[in-house]
């Protein structure tokens, strides 16, 4: 059974196959400066910082560190590029839905390349880079251009002599001017789509891409008192300093897309084997590193026992290794920072009493592989069943009662999505209306869709990214009235 878009074999449906890249045939990494006013610049401090390959170590490149001062000049670029005017601002709107239609067509070109730097840089294999992540990018990219020139004001009629216009300020896709930037991990990927807008033919300006760290270009953007809406995708914790200095510099708008500690409910009437493969799918993708991660697994008591032995017998069937393997399902976790906090985490369960059934130990001695692992028997109290993992680790929880299982799944700070298995649809829709998150999925898991919006309650963020409803988030809403004459 084919999953969004990818079947059983590993292969999109519709997409032609495409030679497997080896390590010798990976093209010289281009792009590694700073991308403003579709030029190249080297940093207004002199410093680049490392970005390495974390499933062998290796350095990848030197990439230029963006500081406070090369966001002040992206800011700048990007002011320019949306002045009265200017030949963006001038643009319709349908010029500027073909811009980003050729945006995508050039993503296709260089799928191949994106595909390989982004493994190269996150880890993650190929096929899931190739196969889902460029996939959705480059829809994503034609949902937008579609939308650009159908975004438009409403006339209402308010009496016979006052006509009343609301008007939008543009979004990316209508007139907005962006600077991104990435992070501080996993630079390449944007840095040479930068390379791609430029030749596309977007105006000077209208994006800029400004590696750096957090602390410094992500502070300074934060910060600046000359950007307007602000949207982050990462930890709660970074999260709250954002709208924090957003709030104390120009109030500016903040969208936020953070943590999740989201909750599966797998009921005894479900495909078992659909459940668990789904579950298993949405806690390991990516080996775990996904704010979606399926990390509280809650299953009927009376199937209990049945699904984690499942569960274990898929576990076993994951394969990981080298991320440009075509056999690999799973790769590195990011940095050592990370691959210790998930170390640390599994043995916080074991050491709170839950029962450590397959995996829990590291690959290799100073690599950062860590085996895809299943807690059975774990308690909402313990640390794994509140934390975010953010590592391959699933945790099985049992329940009694429908009711039981809605309140354990909304005891959490989080909120971003949630899963519901069940042959019943009048229980999946009442259990669906229950769950406290931004997202419910029905028999599937990480169905991502960019028609479809997306984001978290709580804790979990504030506002929403694709689909219609993100148009609202990057415009603002403008009434103008004007009194008609009355005469005939």
């Amino acid at each position: 059974m084919a999953q969004n878009g990818i079947s059983e074999n590993g292969v999109t449906e519709g997409v032609p196959a495409l030679p497997f890249p080896q390590p010798t045939e990976v093209q010289e990494i281009r792009h590694t400066k700073i991308f403003i006013d579709n030029e190249w610049h080297t940093s207004c401090r002199g410093r680049t910082f490392p970005t390495f390959n974390p499933a062998t170590g290796v350095k990848l490149c030197e990439v230029e560190e963006a500081d406070k001062e090369d966001v002040d000049k992206a800011v700048e670029a990007a002011r320019a590029a949306r002045q009265r005017g200017s030949v963006w601002r001038r643009m319709d709107a349908s010029s500027r839905g073909r811009l980003l239609h050729k945006l995508a067509d050039l993503m296709e070109r260089d799928r191949l390349l994106l595909a390989t730097l982004e493994t190269l840089d996150t880890g993650k294999p190929f096929l899931q880079s190739f196969y889902i992540d460029l996939d959705g990018s480059i829809k994503t990219l034609r949902y937008y251009a579609g939308w650009a020139d159908k975004i438009h004001g409403k006339s209402l009629p308010v009496g016979e002599c006052v006509s009343t216009n609301v008007c939008f300020s543009p979004a990316l896709s209508c007139g907005n001017t962006v600077v991104v930037k990435p992070a501080e991990q996993t630079p390449l990927t944007a840095l040479h789509v930068g390379s791609l807008i430029k030749e596309a033919g977007f105006p000077p300006g209208v994006v800029n891409i400004v590696p750096g760290f957090g602390p410094t270009a992500g502070a300074a953007i934060a910060n600046h008192m000359d950007i307007d809406k602000v949207a982050f995708t990462g930890s709660t914790e970074v999260g709250q300093l954002i709208k924090e200095a957003a709030a104390k510099s120009n109030l500016k708008r903040v969208t936020l897309e953070l943590g999740g500690k989201n909750p599966c409910i797998v009921f005894a009437d479900c495909d078992l084997q659909l459940a668990v493969e789904e579950t298993q799918k949405g806690a390991f993708y990516n080996q775990g590193q996904c704010c979606t991660a399926a990390s509280r697994v809650f299953v009927e008591e009376s199937i209990y026992e049945e699904f984690v032995r499942r569960s274990i017998e898929n576990a076993k069937k994951i394969v990981v290794g080298d991320p440009l393997d075509p056999q690999t399902t799973q790769g590195p976790q990011i940095d050592r920072q990370q691959f210790n906090k998930i170390m640390d985490l599994i043995e916080s369960g074991k050491k709170e009493g839950a029962k450590l059934e397959y995996g829990g130990e590291a690959v290799g001695e100073k690599s950062l592989f860590i085996q895809p692992t299943i807690f059975s028997e774990v308690k909402d109290h313990m640390r794994i069943a509140k934390e975010e993992i953010f590592g391959p680790v699933q945790c099985i929880f049992s329940f009694k009662s429908q009711q039981e299982a809605i309140e354990r799944a909304n005891s959490s700070q989080y909120g971003l999505v949630s899963a519901v298995f069940t042959r019943s649809m009048d229980r999946a829709l009442s259990v669906s209306a229950a769950l406290e998150t931004g997202t419910v999925w029905i028999n599937c898991y990480n169905a991502l869709h960019a028609q479809t919006p997306f984001g978290g309650y709580k804790m979990s963020g504030n506002g929403r990214e694709l689909g219609e409803y993100a148009l609202a988030e990057y415009s603002e809403v403008k009434a103008v009235t004007i009194k008609l004459s009355e005469t005939i």
